[in-house]
């Protein structure tokens, strides 16, 4: 049992603190303590959350250097707001749109995660990083110049206004550089249900046999080949599940906002990411979801510091990545954790005592 509770008890940990935030946040907003402003940065975190945690499965688990995940995130934005158009007046029940939307936003999300990771996986290091960076910027571009439209007749497709001809009583859902009007069809409750589902993935796969080959290949290419581990195809595993939990975030994502544009999904965004996995911990999933939270709200908490916020946040993202790769600061928190957990032993002993001593006057 303890040996058990001692392989599980960072992944209960990393549930509990989701669930308890999740609690948290509820009871503020039912009880009027958040503002609006506030209440709208819960899904965004949402989303950011699954794409930290996703990207960590590929850049912390897998080893590889990925810059081109805001590409996927974009794909199954516009993919979840052109079926939440389609299937709208078919479907009057919004949950189902926005849960079949995410459905079909990560299932093309996972179908260009393996059009682009056949042969992006055949390269390592720094190959692998630019050519993702390229296959992103190609994502959005051609995201950027289609336009999309529905009438009686169904979908129309053309990277060129003039060519997309549509019926009469014809509707456009996606405009080129203009993008998308979507509806806000996302809700907190399915933000959360979508990280859990992220991290019951994520995960059970990084525990599972597959997980082992995978951190084998990380650490060792050479010998995993040699004990016939098929090197390509696992990564291949852990960059397509990560590129459909990007989809459907990014399906969340396009159905939160009256209207999206492909410029939202480009080199920066996936720089975002990875800064939240790496400032999180490369592999530490749990690392991953507190540092997407409070690093996407940290921007926006010092707009009244205006002319100055963006130094202030580059100087917090620096000092963080200092202490969390210093020895000495790893060091330091050890003595703390240690000390906290000896207390509450005490604590436990004492009052187990004490209710001893009680019973037996």
């Amino acid at each position: 049992m303890k040996n058990w509770l001692k392989k599980n008890g960072k992944n209960f940990a990393t549930y509990a603190v989701v669930i308890i935030a999740f609690i948290v946040m509820q009871v503020l907003s039912n009880a009027g303590v958040l503002t609006r402003s506030v209440k709208g940065y819960l899904i965004p975190i949402c989303v950011y959350i699954v794409l930290a945690v996703s990207l960590n499965l590929v850049v912390g688990i897998s080893g590889e250097l990925s810059l081109g995940h805001a590409g996927f995130m974009g794909v199954g934005a516009f993919t979840g707001v052109v079926i939440a158009a389609c299937l709208k007046g078919v479907i009057d029940n919004d949950i189902l749109r926005l849960l079949l939307a995410m459905a079909g936003g990560g299932v093309v999300a996972g179908v260009a995660g393996v059009l682009i990771g056949i042969p992006v996986l055949r390269l390592r290091g720094d190959y692998l990083a630019i050519v993702t960076l390229a296959f992103g910027e190609i994502l959005k571009n051609i995201i950027g110049n289609l336009y999309i439209g529905k009438d009686a007749l169904g979908l129309h497709f053309a990277f060129k206004a003039e060519n997309l001809h549509l019926a009469e009583g014809g509707k456009k859902i996606l405009e080129g550089p203009m993008g998308a009007a979507g509806e806000k069809l996302a809700t907190f409750g399915v933000g959360f249900a979508l990280i859990l589902f992220t991290l019951f993935v994520v995960l059970n796969m990084v525990n599972s046999k597959e997980g082992r080959a995978i951190k084998a290949i990380r650490d060792n290419r050479i010998a995993a080949e040699s004990v016939g581990i098929n090197v390509t195809a696992f990564k291949m595993k852990a960059f397509v599940t990560a590129a459909v939990l990007a989809g459907m975030a990014g399906a969340l994502y396009g159905l939160n906002f009256a209207s999206v544009s492909a410029t939202k999904f480009d080199f920066n965004t996936s720089i975002d990411i990875l800064v939240f996995v790496v400032l999180g911990g490369m592999g530490n999933i749990l690392g991953s979801v507190i540092a997407a939270a409070v690093l996407y709200v940290l921007p926006e908490a010092m707009r009244s510091l205006y002319d100055y916020r963006m130094i202030l946040y580059a100087i917090v993202l620096i000092v963080v990545m200092l202490m969390t790769w210093s020895p000495k600061f790893k060091q330091m928190v050890q003595i703390v954790t240690a000390w906290i957990k000896d207390s509450v032993r005490k604590l436990f002993k004492k009052s187990g005592k004490e209710v001893g001593l009680n019973e037996e006057r």
